[in-house]
C-alpha cells in the first residue's frame, strides 16, 4: 500500500479543459455574434479569470465539463482496485497489464492491505500470497501459457493501470470512491490523484472530495454517519485516516 504512485501524464491538458469549459459555456450565450472562424477564435482565445472557472463549475451544466481527457497512471495498486474502478464506464477509459500476455513468474509482487500493516496479520497475508505466485510459476514451468496461469494469481497483483477521463468523470469518480464506504485501497488512490489534480487547478477540481463535502451523504441508510468538513484536502484526509502511509 505505501508504494502505490500516482501522476498525471498529461497536466496540459487541465489547461485546454478549462480553456474549453469557458469557451463552450461562451459560445451557448453569443451565438449571435459568431459569423465567421475567425470569430469563433476570438471567443476561444478570450482570456478569463480563475474565478470564471469557479462559477462555470458550480452551474448545473456538466457538458461544458467534458471537453478534454485528463491521463493519470497508476502504479502498485491491486487488480481488486482495477475491478473496483472499472465498473466507471461512462466518459472513461482504462488500459491495464495483461495476465494474458505478461509473465509475472519471476516479477510478481502483491499489495499489503491498510489495515494488515505493522501487524502481526502481515506475515501470514504475504506467506499465502506467496504461495499463488509460487503455483504461478509452478504453471508456467510446466508449459502452461500466461492466460491460464493468471487464473491462479491473488486480487493483490500489483498492477499498472491508466485511467483516461474528463474533468467531470474524474470529479465523480472522486466523490464517489473517497467516500469510507469503499476499501482503504480504493480510498487511497483516488485521494492522490484528487491531490493532484486540486495542486494542478483548484479552481476546476475546488469541489471535489466525498459527497459529504459538496452537499450531502448520497449512502442514505448506508452512511457512515461521520461526515468530513467541507473544507477538509485530500492531503489532511489522507494523514487523518492514513498515517501509516507517511512514516519514514
Amino acid at each position: 500500500m505505501k508504494n502505490i504512485e500516482v501522476k498525471i501524464l498529461n497536466p496540459q491538458e487541465i489547461k485546454n479543459a478549462k480553456k474549453m469549459l469557458v469557451c463552450t459555456a461562451r459560445l451557448t450565450q453569443r451565438g449571435e455574434k459568431i459569423h465567421s472562424l475567425d470569430d469563433f477564435i476570438k471567443l476561444y482565445e478570450k482570456p478569463y479569470t480563475e474565478d470564471t472557472i469557479r462559477n462555470l463549475v458550480s452551474l448545473p451544466h456538466p457538458t461544458i465539463q467534458k471537453f478534454g481527457c485528463i491521463n493519470v497512471v497508476v502504479v502498485g495498486a491491486s487488480r481488486r482496485f482495477l475491478a473496483q474502478i472499472t465498473r466507471h464506464q461512462n466518459e472513461v477509459k482504462f488500459m491495464s497489464a495483461s495476465l494474458q500476455y505478461s509473465d509475472y513468474s519471476s516479477e510478481a509482487d502483491v499489495v499489503i492491505p491498510y489495515e494488515l500493516l505493522e501487524t502481526l496479520i502481515e506475515k501470514i497475508y504475504k506467506d499465502m500470497c506467496k504461495e499463488g505466485l509460487e503455483n504461478y510459476k509452478d504453471f508456467i514451468d510446466g508449459g502452461w501459457n500466461n492466460d491460464i496461469a493468471g487464473y491462479i494469481m491473488p486480487q493483490g497483483l500489483r498492477n499498472t493501470l491508466i485511467i483516461s477521463a474528463t474533468p467531470f468523470q474524474w470529479k465523480y469518480m472522486i466523490h464517489l470512491r473517497t467516500c469510507k464506504r469503499n476499501t482503504s485501497e480504493t480510498r487511497i488512490v483516488m485521494l492522490k490523484i484528487w491531490e493532484l489534480l486540486y495542486k494542478e487547478s483548484p479552481a476546476l477540481f475546488s469541489d471535489c472530495g466525498p459527497f459529504c463535502t459538496n452537499d450531502y451523504c448520497r449512502e442514505g441508510k448506508m452512511s457512515c454517519g461521520m461526515a468530513y468538513p467541507k473544507s477538509i484536502s485530500p492531503t489532511e484526509i489522507l494523514k487523518q485516516e492514513f498515517p501509516k502511509l507517511y512514516k519514514k
